[in-house]
């Protein structure tokens, strides 16, 4: 299966190259950048056939089977459009959109087209989630009540710049963390948030963005979220936790692409580790992907898991601009 990368980003170079090459299924052959000299050194840097600064050129070939999407925010629509048209299997970045609305017709348009879509959702493929996900299912804490993640992180300096300055492109706090823990609250709760009460502001890091929000999520079960997302802790740790009728479980620095962190289950039998798996989770989300492509199962995080955490996102931006409860909008998906 040979891939084209949309996007000569920090995170294929650091994570996503390395993963396709790591599974049977992955060769890239092509990247693509706006700008033609970027294209030709990244190209050449990572030992990438071609280098390209023409979407359709790349969308042309016809040995390449999937893309890649890794852009800044504001492109992924037009390019996933395109994408799907050409009849390549799509694998995106979150958010996938802009705009809710944008999302879903992404993921509609794929499946009339017979398509694998994909959201780059990567923390639910870490072993440390898989093993939380676990000990909740297997009913060890009981019916859940609440759960807290704590996202409060530094944004290092090689990944600032739009981010923090441009929310014509999708900068802020917002869409770059909260859509990373409304689809892990997901994925563990196996539920959708109904309505959100949020909180941001600016520390001094965002410029015209939010650079910290907190949000309270209210779910169908009952239960209550609360999460914390920041760009300006410098120190903090990441956590997760997940507190039941029968048990609490307890996982810090688990909010990560490195296979790190511990997870402590308490109940009236006394306090437990629970062991996980180190693999990497970026090479169980490629290879679940090429299964898929493949007919076998589906992508770790698929087309209406992408568009579910944008619009947990987006209600999460409107909460916090009109200080009001909002209800999360799903665009129909």
């Amino acid at each position: 299966m040979k891939w084209g990368l949309i996007g000569a980003s920090t995170i294929a170079a650091e994570h996503m190259i390395g993963a396709f090459r790591a599974v049977e299924c992955g060769e890239v052959v092509s990247v693509l950048s706006s700008s033609p000299d970027r294209a030709a050194s990244y190209a050449a840097g990572h030992r990438v056939a071609h280098g390209l600064s023409d979407l359709d050129a790349l969308l042309g070939d016809d040995q390449i089977d999937a893309v890649y999407i890794s852009t800044t925010n504001e492109k992924h629509f037009p390019q996933a459009m395109a994408a799907i048209a050409a009849g390549k299997h799509v694998l995106c970045e979150k958010p996938l959109a802009m705009h809710v609305a944008d999302a879903a017709k992404m993921v509609r348009a794929a499946e009339e087209a017979g398509l694998v879509f994909a959201t780059n959702h990567h923390l639910r493929n870490a072993g440390s989630h898989l093993a939380i996900r676990e000990a909740v299912q297997a009913g060890r804490i009981g019916d859940v009540l609440s759960l807290r993640v704590f996202h409060a992180v530094y944004l290092p300096p090689h990944l600032q710049g739009w981010r923090l300055d441009n929310p014509g492109a999708g900068g802020g706090v917002i869409p770059d963390i909260v859509v990373h823990d409304a689809d892990t609250v997901r994925f563990h709760l196996g539920e959708d948030p109904v309505d959100v009460v949020a909180i941001a502001t600016s520390a001094g890091m965002g410029q015209g963005v939010e650079d910290s929000v907190m949000s309270v999520w209210s779910m169908p079960s009952g239960a209550t979220v609360m999460t914390h997302e920041s760009f300006t802790h410098r120190f903090a740790k990441s956590g997760f936790e997940i507190h039941g009728t029968e048990g609490s479980i307890v996982a810090r620095n688990v909010m990560t692409q490195q296979p790190v962190g511990e997870i402590i289950l308490t109940t009236e039998a006394g306090t437990e580790a629970l062991s996980f798996s180190t693999h990497n989770l970026y090479h169980r989300a490629i290879g679940l992907f090429c299964d898929a492509v493949n007919g076998q199962g589906r992508p770790s995080a698929d087309g209406a898991d992408g568009v579910k955490s944008l619009a947990v996102a987006a209600a999460v931006t409107k909460a916090a601009e009109t200080g009001q409860r909002t209800a999360v909008d799903y665009g129909g998906i």
